[in-house]
């Protein structure tokens, strides 16, 4: 025996060498060939058919595990390069910039030869080429698709993706000459598109497309889709920066008019200009405010249309009712009503809330004008928080949709990239999260969802609308405390009575959709039980807010209260739920029950202390007892 080794080696049979040879090459991630041609130089080194026959059935459970670890890798680096691409739309502000760099990508992820961009035009009632990468032929580029023609125009007018291994012979899309003439001179044959959705609404159609006949893949359709949705926020996001340069280009004008007045406007001129760079540097409302308080040397105030303090300086609190009506409908003019000058702040002929400055009993026309100008800055200050708000709560609403969507529905749902979206909009889903279900009245509706989106950013959470009714999830741990909470502040932020059901706590992305059913029959429930206006989770209203909130629910209600009872039945062929009947209906009497039974009185002692075993020692004091009877009535309405 050679030393050192053990008595029991043993030279391993050919099956276990290649098993062995396999997860070798498996870890050295050696090419799939490789692996493949394992068996051939099994059977040339003489193993038999036997070992042969094993050897082949685990060289194919290796290419197996290759092909998963390919599919995998190949869907990180396909991650990796659509988080770069929104990371890189994120910082384009130019609109054509931003197209370019879309299609580009498109191109470059999907390995295509040609990838183009198709918009919407809501005046022609069709889509029109906007950009594309890879184009050679003119025609092509100009092509415009009615609603439902080829497979981009039905992209457009059913908001689904489409795809074609070979566009020249498909029938299954209606085709025109026009562009099947353009698709023949850019020679193309797969095309994929996907649409570019806004909420509901299509801005346009993002394409892939080869100059071969092409199978695209459901992963190369979903990661052209994760595109297309990047690129329309990207889109809609550089669209309003160009409105907002407008809006400051127009305001520029006004300017320049302004200074040709005469030197008298010269001042006003200079304050606007410095007040226009302030906000374009991005201050907030408060050095605004500062600025305006120390041009015109009084205290400045600023008010939301709702009457709410956006900023104060160099005076005391100014109640809205000192606001003059003039104000919100004097197109911008200062006007002076009870001892303070008053100006709307105004988008057009829409109010964005008002301007007062107090300390200045008297105001001569070149200080008016500046006082003006201020509201305009104001405005466009305001226009601005407002396209940016909007923009990230659409974000926001849309991750909530997708978190709220029932898992079971969602073939394509990833917990994981919802966790990551989530944390990448400030949200970490590893703490506790509740979910509030908000209702009231119908014309509030509107500032109700404007007020729950305020309350989500001050807590770092997430607020939406989903079936009617507005939808809260932030971190929290006591739901029912929430929903009180909120249902007071909001109720008194709006002037009518805000109902809001909460269930919850949880962490991760898995559980949301059935905390949101729950909280939603809570909602229910207060309703029913005439409690509008209140705010409480399930726990708050015991079982009958269960049955009230929602009567689909009664069978798991049943299995709650005597689950344990009646899986002994079932298992065992016993009559404790037949006993538990007689004895709750003939008034808890166990001589009466024993005569309804046709037993022994101690049958039926027995048959209850099996009961207490399975339910519990207090199952018979007055609170459980009431609970039981009534799951034992429903037990004996459910059908089954």
């Amino acid at each position: 025996m050679t030393p050192g080794r053990r008595a029991d080696a043993r030279t391993p049979s050919p099956v276990e060498a290649a098993a062995h040879r396999l997860l070798e090459l498996l870890a050295t991630d050696a090419p799939a060939p490789e692996l493949a041609a394992q068996p051939a130089r099994a059977r040339a080194g003489g193993a038999s058919p036997d070992d042969v026959e094993r050897i082949e059935e685990t060289t194919e459970l290796a290419l197996t595990v290759r092909r998963v670890l390919d599919q995998h890798r190949r869907r990180e680096t396909e991650l990796a390069a659509l988080f770069d691409t929104a990371g890189d739309l994120a910082g384009l502000r130019d609109l054509d910039a931003v197209l370019r760099a879309i299609v580009r990508r498109a191109r470059t992820l999907l390995g295509s030869d040609v990838a183009y961009l198709t918009l919407h035009d809501p005046a022609a009632h069709d889509t029109f080429m906007r950009v594309t990468d890879g184009s050679v032929s003119a025609a092509f580029q100009q092509l415009r698709l009615g609603m439902g023609e080829g497979l981009g125009g039905l992209v457009a007018q059913t908001a689904r993706p489409y795809a074609s291994t070979d566009y020249r012979t498909d029938r299954r899309y209606r085709h025109t000459g026009t562009i099947d003439d353009g698709v023949a001179e850019e020679g193309l044959r797969g095309i994929l598109g996907v649409p570019l959705r806004l909420g509901q609404e299509i801005i346009g159609v993002l394409f892939a497309a080869d100059r071969t006949p092409r199978e695209f893949t459901p992963d190369a359709i979903a990661l052209l889709g994760s595109l297309a949705d990047h690129a329309a926020v990207a889109i809609d996001s550089a669209r309003r920066l160009e409105e907002t340069r407008t809006a400051l280009a127009r305001l520029e004008a006004a300017n320049a008019t302004a200074r040709a007045h005469g030197e008298a406007l010269h001042q006003a001129s200079d304050a606007h200009d410095r007040l226009s760079r302030l906000v374009l540097r991005g201050a907030g409302t408060d050095e605004v405010a500062a600025e305006i308080a120390a041009l015109l040397g009084g205290g400045v105030a600023l008010h939301d249309t709702d009457g709410t303090e956006l900023a104060r300086v160099g005076t005391a609190p100014v109640p809205p009712s000192v606001v003059g009506p003039d104000a919100a409908h004097g197109e911008g003019r200062a006007v002076h009503a009870h001892g303070v000058w008053t100006c709307a702040v105004l988008a057009g002929a829409e109010p964005l809330g008002s301007i007062v400055l107090t300390g200045r009993a008297d105001l001569p026309e070149a200080d008016r004008r500046l006082f003006e100008r201020a509201a305009l800055v104001t405005a466009m200050l305001l226009l601005i928080r407002r396209s940016v708000a909007e923009a990230e709560d659409r974000v926001r609403g849309e991750l909530l949709d997708d978190l709220l969507a029932d898992p079971a529905g969602s073939a394509h749902r990833d917990g994981g990239s919802l966790a990551l979206r989530a944390r990448r909009l400030g949200v970490d889903l590893t703490r506790p999260h509740t979910i509030a279900v908000l209702d009231g009245e119908t014309a509030q509706r509107p500032r109700l969802a404007a007020e729950t989106a305020r309350v989500a950013r001050g807590l770092g959470g997430l607020a939406g609308t989903r079936h009617g009714h507005g939808v809260l999830l932030v971190p929290a741990d006591r739901p029912g405390d929430l929903a009180r909470a909120l249902a007071t502040d909001l109720t008194r932020a709006i002037g009518t009575p805000v109902t809001v059901g909460a269930a919850g706590p949880t962490t991760g992305p898995d559980h949301l959709a059935a905390l949101h059913a729950e909280a939603l029959r809570c909602l229910s429930a207060l309703h029913a039980l005439d409690r509008t206006g209140d705010g409480a989770d399930i726990a708050d209203l015991g079982f009958i807010g269960v049955l009230l909130g929602d009567r689909a629910d009664v069978g798991s209600y049943v299995r709650r209260v005597l689950g344990p009872v009646l899986a002994y039945d079932a298992e065992r062929g016993t009559e404790l739920v037949r006993t538990l009947h007689a004895y709750y209906d003939h008034g808890a009497s166990l001589s009466r029950a024993k005569d309804a039974l046709h037993v022994h009185v101690n049958t039926v002692v027995q048959r209850l202390d099996r009961v207490a075993q399975l339910l519990g020692p207090d199952w018979n004091t007055p609170a459980s007892a009431l609970e039981i009877h009534l799951a034992l009535r429903l037990h004996r309405l459910t059908p089954g």
